[in-house]
C-alpha cells in the first residue's frame, strides 16, 4: 500500500488533473480581439450601405446638382431647323433602337422571317448577324421610327421573344434630301456633325436645360425643289461629276435656294458618302472661267484704266513679250478684230479682257479684285467656307494680270460668286450672302437675326449699270448667252468654260472642265440672281453658253413667276386688297338664252331643275363660254352647255 501510495504520489491520471498550458491564455485574448473587429467592420459595413442608399436617392431627387468631370447635355429637346416660311426641314423626334438578348430567342429563323419587312433587312442577314455575334447582346437597326415601334410591339410577346425596343430621342429630316448638304445631320449622341447641325449647336442644343433654339433659314423650300430638280437634269443630262445651282436676292444677301448634286438622304446616313455630303457652294473652289470677266472688266472701268469707247484689238489671241524676253500667249476662242468692252463681254474676248488688264497696274488691279470678296470667307453661317486661291501680288508672273482678267489662276466658290455679283446687281453695293436668317428663342418670344456682314459700296453706280447694260447684249443671238433668254424677260448674263488642272501632271486638262453661267434679273433693277455650275461635263460640248446657259432659262422661267418677279406678259399692278361684290341680280331665263358669263357653280343649280331649257355644266369654276350664245333663241330642244373655268 505504502508503494502505491508512492506511485501515486509521483504520477497522476489524466482524468483525474487537468493540466493549464502557457498559450491557452493568449488565444483566447486573440479571439476576443478579433471578435471585436469583426464587430467595427461589420458596423463600417452598414453605415457606408446606408451612406451609399442615401447619397443613391439624393441624387435620384436631385438630378441637377450631379457634378462630374465631363459637362452634361441637359437640354430638354433640340431645337428645329426651319426655312423661311415656317416649313420644317430638321426635328426632334421619339424614335427606339432595336435589340436581340440571343439566350430569349426560341425559333430564329421564325424571328429573322418576321422582322425582316419591319426593318427592311433580308432575313438571311438578321440570321447571320445575331448567330455570328461574339456576344448574346447585339443591335439590329437603330433610329427607327414610331410605325415600325408599333409593328414590333405588336409580336414582341409572342414570335418577336427576345428583340428589345429601346427609347431615345433621334433627328429626322422630313423633307429627306430637300437642301440635305446645307442643314448637316448629327450623330448617334445627338450632336451636330455637320452643315447647319454643326455650326449652330451651341444654339440647337443649349446646355441650360432648356429646349432648343429655333434656326430659320433664308432658303425657301419651293425654291430649293426646283432648283434641285433642275441641277439633276443637269447632272444627268451632261454626265457630271457634280452640279450646282444657286438662287439669291441681292438686295438683302438672303440666299433662296442651293442646289448641289450628287446628295444624300440625312435619314439614311449609311448609304452616303464623303463626297455626296460635301456642301459644294460653301466648301469648293475652282477657276471660274469668263463669268469673272464681269468683275476685273467694272474693276478697270471703275479705276479709269478703260471706258466704254476704249478698244483693244483681237485676232485670236493676246500676244505680249516681257522685259525679260519671255513670250506670252493667251489663245481667244475667235478672231474678233476691234472690241469694246461691251463686245469683250458679248464674245467673252480673252484676248480683249487680257489686253484691257495691261492698262491698269497690278497692285491697284489686285485691290480692286480683293474688294469684290475674293480671297476672303463670306461669312454666310456654312461652316467649313472656302476662301479660295487668290495670290498677292508679290507671287504674280507677267502672266498672271492678263490670265486672271479672264478667269484663271484664282479659285473662287459659288458663294463668293454670288457675293460679287450683288455689286453689280445693287449699282455698285456689295451684299453678303447668307444662308441663316435669325434664330428664334424656343418659346417663340425672342429673335436675333444673323448678321453675315456689313454691305459697303466698291464700285461707281454708273459702272454696275454699264456692266449690266453690257451683259444684256448677251442673251442677243450675237451673244455666248442667248440659250438663257426668257421671252418678255430682261436678263444680264454672262457665261463661262474653265479648264480644270490635272493633279497628276500640274497643268491644265484637256478633257476635264467646268461650265458656268450667271444671271441678274430684271436687268434694269435685279431682285433675283441665279447662277449654275456643271464640274466635267461628258458629252459633244463643254461650253457655258451652251450647256450650261440653257439651265438658267429654264430656272428663270420656273421662278419669276413663284417669286412676284414682273416681266412683259405676267405684269405687277398695285391693288388695295378691297373687293367689292356686287349683290346678286335677279336671273331668269325667258325665251332667248340669258347671259351666263360668270355664274359660280353654285348659282347655276338652280337651273338644273328644268326640263326646257336643258342646261349642261362641263368643268367647275364660272362660266366662261357657253352655247348657244346669249340672244339665241330658245326652243323646245335646245340644250345650253357651259363651260367653267376655275377663275372669273
Amino acid at each position: 500500500m505504502g508503494k502505491n501510495s508512492g506511485k501515486g504520489g509521483s504520477r497522476s491520471s489524466p482524468s483525474s488533473f487537468q493540466h493549464t498550458h502557457p498559450n491557452s491564455g493568449r488565444q483566447a485574448e486573440q479571439q476576443a480581439v478579433l471578435q471585436k473587429r469583426f464587430r467595427f467592420v461589420f458596423l463600417l459595413f452598414i453605415l457606408a450601405s446606408l451612406a451609399v442608399l442615401f447619397r443613391y436617392g439624393s441624387l435620384m431627387l436631385h438630378t441637377d446638382k450631379i457634378e462630374t468631370g465631363i459637362p452634361a447635355r441637359v437640354f430638354t429637346e433640340r431645337g428645329p431647323v426651319l426655312d423661311r416660311n415656317g416649313r420644317i426641314l430638321a426635328m426632334q423626334t421619339r424614335v427606339a433602337n432595336i435589340s436581340v438578348w440571343r439566350p430569349e430567342i426560341s425559333n430564329l429563323e421564325n424571328l429573322s422571317r418576321g422582322l425582316a419587312p419591319i426593318l427592311e433587312l433580308s432575313p438571311e442577314e438578321i440570321q447571320r448577324r445575331i448567330s455570328s455575334s461574339p456576344s448574346d447582346f447585339l443591335y439590329l437597326k437603330r433610329q427607327v421610327d414610331q410605325s415600325t415601334i408599333q409593328r414590333i410591339e405588336e409580336g414582341v410577346k409572342t414570335v418577336f421573344r427576345g428583340v428589345n425596343i429601346e427609347p431615345i430621342v433621334g433627328r429626322i429630316y422630313p423633307e429627306g434630301r430637300l437642301a440635305s448638304q446645307i442643314i448637316g445631320f448629327v450623330g448617334s449622341e445627338g450632336i451636330g456633325l455637320e452643315g447647319i447641325e454643326y455650326a449652330f449647336e451651341s444654339e440647337l442644343a443649349p446646355n441650360s436645360g432648356r429646349n432648343g433654339n429655333q434656326v430659320i433659314l433664308t432658303i425657301d423650300s419651293h425654291v430649293q425643289y426646283i432648283l434641285e430638280g433642275i441641277a439633276e437634269q443637269a447632272l444627268i443630262e451632261n454626265k457630271a461629276e457634280a452640279a450646282m445651282l444657286l438662287a439669291m436676292d441681292p438686295r438683302t444677301g438672303d440666299i433662296l435656294g442651293s442646289a448641289s448634286l450628287p446628295g444624300f438622304d440625312p435619314n439614311n446616313l449609311q448609304t452616303s458618302t464623303e463626297t455626296s455630303r460635301m456642301n459644294r457652294p460653301a466648301i469648293w473652289s475652282y477657276e471660274p472661267g469668263s463669268v469673272f470677266k464681269i468683275f476685273s472688266l467694272a474693276a478697270l472701268i471703275d479705276a479709269g484704266a478703260v471706258t466704254g469707247n476704249s478698244t483693244f484689238l483681237c485676232d485670236g489671241h493676246y500676244e505680249r513679250i516681257t522685259n525679260l524676253g519671255e513670250r506670252i500667249i493667251i489663245n481667244c476662242l475667235g478672231a474678233h478684230g476691234r472690241v469694246s468692252v461691251r463686245e469683250i463681254i458679248l464674245y467673252s474676248c480673252n484676248a480683249g479682257a487680257a489686253y484691257a488688264a495691261d492698262r491698269l497696274r497690278a497692285d491697284s488691279f489686285y485691290e480692286s479684285i480683293k474688294n469684290f470678296g475674293f480671297g476672303s470667307r463670306v461669312g454666310s453661317g456654312n461652316p467649313g467656307e472656302t476662301i479660295g486661291v487668290f495670290r498677292p501680288v508679290d507671287r504674280w508672273s507677267d502672266r498672271s494680270k492678263p490670265t486672271i482678267a479672264m478667269g484663271q489662276e484664282v479659285s473662287v466658290s459659288t458663294l463668293q460668286m454670288l457675293q460679287a455679283a450683288t455689286a453689280v446687281a445693287n449699282d455698285g453695293v456689295l451684299v453678303p450672302p447668307r444662308i441663316v436668317s435669325r434664330v428664334r428663342s424656343s418659346d417663340g418670344k425672342a429673335e436675333t437675326p444673323y448678321n453675315q456682314g456689313t454691305p459697303r459700296r466698291i464700285i461707281k453706280s454708273e459702272t454696275a449699270q454699264a456692266m449690266r447694260d453690257y451683259m444684256k447684249d448677251v442673251t442677243s443671238v450675237a451673244g455666248t448667252g442667248w440659250r438663257a433668254n426668257v421671252a418678255d424677260l430682261s436678263l444680264a448674263v454672262k457665261t463661262g468654260t474653265a479648264q480644270i488642272t490635272d493633279p497628276d501632271t500640274g497643268l491644265y486638262s484637256s478633257s476635264n472642265f467646268i461650265a458656268s453661267a450667271i444671271a441678274l434679273l430684271p436687268a434694269e433693277a435685279p431682285s433675283l440672281i441665279i447662277y449654275v455650275v456643271i464640274v466635267k461635263p461628258q458629252g459633244e460640248s463643254y461650253y457655258g453658253g451652251r450647256i450650261a446657259a440653257p439651265y438658267i432659262r429654264e430656272a428663270a422661267e420656273s421662278l419669276v413667276d413663284y417669286l412676284g418677279i414682273p416681266r412683259g406678259r405676267n405684269p405687277q399692278a398695285a391693288h388695295s386688297g378691297i373687293i367689292e361684290i356686287p349683290r346678286d341680280k335677279p336671273f331668269a331665263i325667258g325665251d332667248r338664252a340669258p347671259d351666263f358669263s360668270g355664274l359660280s357653280k353654285r348659282e347655276l343649280l338652280p337651273f338644273l331643275l328644268n326640263d326646257e331649257p336643258r342646261i349642261e355644266i362641263q368643268g367647275d369654276g364660272w362660266v366662261k363660254r357657253q352655247s348657244p350664245p346669249p340672244g339665241t333663241p330658245l326652243g323646245r330642244d335646245t340644250i345650253i352647255i357651259l363651260e367653267l373655268a376655275p377663275s372669273r
